[in-house]
C-alpha cells in the first residue's frame, strides 16, 4: 500500500542556486512520473529497471560528473548530490545504480585517466553506459589494502586474476574500475588501477546476490581468470591504486549521504501522512504527543543531515573534503536508519507488512551504514583527520 505523501520540507533550499532548485524540481517530477510506477513490483521480483535506467542515460544523468568536453553534463558536485537525493526519495535501487556509475567509475576516470583513456571511455559512459567499481574482495572488505587480485604485465597487456565481491551493476555495467596488485611485496604501494571492459576476455560475472534490500539493483561478483586488458587501460600511475581508491571513496561517500537524505525524506513523508490518517482513541495519532515528538526528531535530523551533506559537497576536493564526506556519510546514513525505524514504528503493525512502502524502505536503508565504508570506518577516518 502506498500512502499519498507530499514532501513536508519541499521548500528547504539551503545552499542551492536557482538553477539547482530547478534541477531538483524537474528530477522530482521525473522520479514520480517515470520511476515510482512499478517500484514495489520490481522490488518483489528482484527486477532491474533497464527501461528507467535507459531514460536516465538519455537525460544525461549517468554522466553528471563528466565534463562537457567528453559528452557529459558537467555538473558540479552539489548538483549531483541533489540529483541522487531526488531519485533515492522514490527508489533507492535506481539511485544506487546512478550513484555507482557516476561516483566510482566516471569520477576516477575523469580525475586520474590519461587523455586517451578519457576520450575513449567517457563518451560511452556519458551516453548511458553503466559503470562499476572493483575493490572489495571475499577476503578484504574494510581492509582494502589486503586485496589479493593480481595484475601481471604481458607485453602490451595486463593479465588480471582474482575475484571481486559485492559489485554493484555487475551484469549490466559496460566498464569497471578495478584495483589489483602489481607489486606483491610492496603492500599498499603495490596496488594499481585498471579500467576493465565487461567483455574483456577472462572476465565473468558470478551469481547475483539475493539481498535484504535494494533488490532492484544488481550486485554480483566479478571473476577474473587470466583477464586481459590493454596497457592503455591502466588508470593513473602504477602503484597509486590504493590512493586513488581512497580518493574515490572520499568522493563517493557524498552519493551515499545523498541516498540517505532521499530515503530519510520519504520515511518522514510517509510517517506524517500515516499519522494524519490513522485514528486511535478517537483522534488521528498525529494528535498524540508521543508521535509528534518522533516526527519532530526525524525532521530535525533530516535538516542537519542535509546541511552537512551539502556543505561536504561544496568542500569536495579541499583540505577538509575527505573528513566532511565521512561525517556526512556516517551522520546521514545513521539518521536515515533511525528515521525508517521510527516511521515503521508509527505505522505499527501495518508497517511490518510489505503492502506498505515503509517496509521496503526499512530494508533498503540498512546497507547505507555498511557500503562505501562502514560507520565504524568513517569514525576512524574522521578521528585520523583530527589527530594527525
Amino acid at each position: 500500500m502506498t500512502i499519498a505523501a507530499e514532501s513536508v520540507t519541499e521548500g528547504i533550499s539551503f545552499g542551492l542556486t536557482e538553477e539547482q532548485e530547478l534541477l531538483r524540481d524537474e528530477l522530482r517530477r521525473f522520479a514520480e512520473e517515470r520511476i515510482a510506477p512499478g517500484v514495489a513490483e520490481r522490488d518483489r521480483e528482484h527486477r532491474f529497471p533497464a527501461d528507467v535506467v535507459a531514460e536516465l542515460g538519455e537525460l544525461g544523468l549517468l554522466g553528471t560528473l563528466i565534463p562537457e568536453a567528453y559528452g557529459g553534463a558537467g555538473m558540479d558536485v552539489l548538483s549531483y548530490v541533489v540529483a541522487v537525493e531526488e531519485i533515492a526519495r522514490v527508489c533507492p535501487s535506481v539511485a544506487v545504480t546512478l550513484s555507482v556509475t557516476n561516483s566510482v567509475c566516471c569520477w576516477p576516470i575523469v580525475a586520474f585517466g590519461s587523455e586517451e583513456l578519457k576520450r575513449r571511455i567517457l563518451p560511452e559512459l556519458a551516453g548511458g553506459a553503466l559503470g562499476g567499481f572493483g575493490l572489495t574482495e571475499p577476503g578484504s572488505g574494510s581492509d582494502a589494502g589486503a586485496l589479493a587480485t593480481s595484475a601481471v604485465r604481458d607485453g602490451d597487456s595486463w593479465v588480471l586474476n582474482g575475484e571481486k565481491a559485492w559489485i554493484t551493476n555487475a551484469g549490466v555495467a559496460k566498464y569497471f574500475v578495478v584495483m589489483a596488485r602489481t607489486e606483491p611485496e610492496a603492500g599498499k604501494r603495490g596496488i594499481s588501477a585498471f579500467v576493465v571492459p565487461a567483455d574483456a576476455p577472462g572476465l565473468t560475472i558470478g551469481k547475483s546476490e539475493e539481498k535484504l534490500g535494494l533488490r532492484a539493483s544488481v550486485t554480483a561478483p566479478l571473476i577474473l581468470e587470466d583477464c586481459r586488458v590493454g596497457g592503455d587501460n591502466q588508470l593513473g600511475e602504477l602503484g597509486n591504486g590504493f590512493k586513488m581508491a581512497l580518493a574515490t571513496l572520499d568522493h563517493s561517500r557524498l552519493g551515499i549521504a545523498a541516498q540517505a537524505l532521499g530515503v530519510h525524506q520519504r520515511a518522514l513523508d510517509l510517517a506524517v501522512a500515516y499519522a494524519q490518517e490513522r485514528v486511535q482513541f478517537g483522534v488521528p495519532i498525529a494528535r498524540h504527543q508521543a508521535i509528534q515528538f518522533k516526527l519532530a526528531e526525524m525532521a530535525t535530523s533530516l535538516a542537519a543531515a542535509r546541511v552537512l551533506t551539502r556543505c561536504a559537497a561544496l568542500a569536495e576536493g579541499g583540505p577538509d573534503g575527505g573528513r566532511l564526506a565521512s561525517e556526512a556519510k556516517v551522520f546521514a546514513s545513521e539518521a536515515a536508519n533511525r528515521a525508517c525505524y521510527e516511521s515503521l514504528q508509527i505505522h505499527g503493525g501495518n508497517g511490518f507488512s510489505d503492502e506498505y512502502e515503509i517496509s521496503r524502505l526499512y530494508r533498503d536503508v540498512r546497507v547505507l551504514t555498511i557500503y562505501e565504508g562502514t560507520s565504524e570506518m568513517q569514525r576512524l577516518v574522521i578521528s585520523r583527520h583530527l589527530l594527525r
